[in-house]
């Protein structure tokens, strides 16, 4: 059975690659998932706030004081101290790279230049095989256009692009208004893939404590829909490799991406749910299901049923949620 595919250039045995989680913080982890059948593996991010505590001096490493206030750049700084040094991460790339046989992608988390070139540079000199980078940033700023921020991203990944020449991948949100739009301009300006989508870590309110905390809270199979649909909306309308992450707990929904126009399925929440050995059983599912349906290879699938393969293009657009709602049992009094 062939599972081969194309991710950023790079051929992959299978397309299940972990993203980055803590699971890649150690070599016998990355080992591990290698054994299991990862084709390829994201590492852990290297957070901007790291890059920043390096670059500056300590008492002002993260936050000004406009931004939080002593209690939260105390806070702040606690995280980043628990989290490994740049030059330890770039260590770590080099010998993932002498361990593994899979290819090895680096991230980078963060919004704004601070040490992002310098440290794309040495990435790729570390002998990273791509680079993923994550924009991850909430805009609370009342006079930032949707434009402006745009406009930001694009400008960082332009800069990062005439730095290295290995494939870079925008793992992007899924917030933006034009996603297709904003997708192009990443391709015109140098994006190899687009990872769709990451996910905010929503905060909560206790209640006992009056306190907001930071809650992680796993994904399902039902957070599959946002990725699968956009994966199916710009499957070819774009040239750049696509991922979709996000809800890929068992092998339908790798099939399902697949059948929308991914060349790669992310996973995450399933592994720190079920351990890395469960890579296994979602390749099994996979050869069962092409089995069941007698077909040799994942290309046989693949953009199969992509906007621009759909017999129904509506099926993704507006017309059909009018459906769906008026389909609700409880909808007609039932």
């Amino acid at each position: 059975m062939n599972l081969s595919t194309t991710y950023l250039g790079l051929k992959l045995r299978t397309p299940l690659v972990p993203s980055a989680s803590p699971l890649s913080q150690h070599i016998d982890q990355l080992k591990k998932m290698e054994d299991a059948g990862a084709s390829a593996v994201v590492l852990h991010s290297l957070f901007e706030e790291q890059i920043r505590a390096r670059n500056t001096r300590p008492e002002h490493a993260l936050l000004p004081s406009a931004e939080g206030g002593r209690a939260a750049r105390a806070f702040a700084n606690v995280v980043v101290e628990r989290l490994p040094a740049p030059e330890e991460y770039l260590d770590h790339i080099s010998l993932a790279k002498r361990t593994l046989q899979i290819p090895v992608i680096a991230s980078l988390n963060g919004t704004s230049f601070g040490g992002w070139t310098t440290y794309s540079r040495l990435i790729e000199q570390a002998g990273a095989d791509a680079l993923e980078l994550n924009f991850y940033s909430i805009p609370t700023e009342l006079d930032r256009s949707a434009e402006d921020i745009e406009n930001e991203y694009v400008t960082l990944l332009a800069t990062i692009r005439n730095q290295v020449e290995f494939p870079i991948a925008v793992k992007l949100s899924p917030y933006f208004t034009n996603i297709g739009h904003f997708g192009r301009r990443l391709e015109k300006q140098g994006a190899n893939g687009l990872v769709l989508f990451n996910r905010f870590l929503q905060p909560d309110i206790n209640l006992d404590t009056e306190e907001v905390v930071p809650q992680v809270q796993l994904s399902t199979s039902s957070a599959l829909r946002l990725p699968l649909r956009w994966t199916a909306l710009l499957y070819r309308r774009l040239q750049v490799s696509l991922a979709g992450s996000g809800g890929v707990h068992r092998g339908s929904d790798v099939i399902k991406l697949i059948m929308a126009g991914a060349d790669v399925a992310m996973l995450c929440s399933v592994l720190l749910r079920n351990g890395i050995d469960y890579l296994r059983l979602i390749e099994h599912e996979i050869v069962s299901w092409l089995d069941r349906h007698e077909k040799d290879s994942l290309a046989a699938i693949k953009g199969k049923l992509s906007q621009a393969h759909c017999p129904d293009p509506s099926a993704y657009e507006r017309a059909q949620y009018v459906r769906a709602v008026g389909c609700f049992p409880h909808a007609s009094g039932e």
